[in-house]
């Protein structure tokens, strides 16, 4: 019984170890998330989807409808203000662009 009790234990303990890089990997991804830098409105990404940090500015675009701002659209990630459209920035939580999606 006390075989069958180590074999347990250290079944578990590797178990164990296996997981730790991959909660070291979604802590740090999570850290990083926290530090994107701000998209910049004249960067050709941004202006490729008419990007602008205050939604209000986009008022003469055909596709802006009062009341679309980053943080209420599906794409906005209100963690880190990230954007699944500029996965490197995050983003204005107040501004717009043409690629807004109501939220589900």
């Amino acid at each position: 019984m006390a075989d069958h009790s180590r074999r347990d234990f250290m079944r578990n303990s590797l178990l164990g170890l296996a997981a730790l890089p991959l909660g070291a990997g979604i802590l740090s991804k999570s850290a990083f998330a926290q530090d994107l830098p701000r998209l910049d409105p004249s960067a050709e990404q941004a202006q490729a989807l008419n990007y602008v940090e205050n939604a209000s500015e986009a008022s003469d675009h055909p596709a802006y409808e009062e009341g679309e701002r980053c943080d209420n659209c599906m794409f906005f990630q209100a963690d880190s203000q990230g954007c699944q459209l500029f996965p490197q920035n995050s983003v204005e939580p107040a501004g717009w662009c043409q690629s807004w999606t109501a939220q589900a």
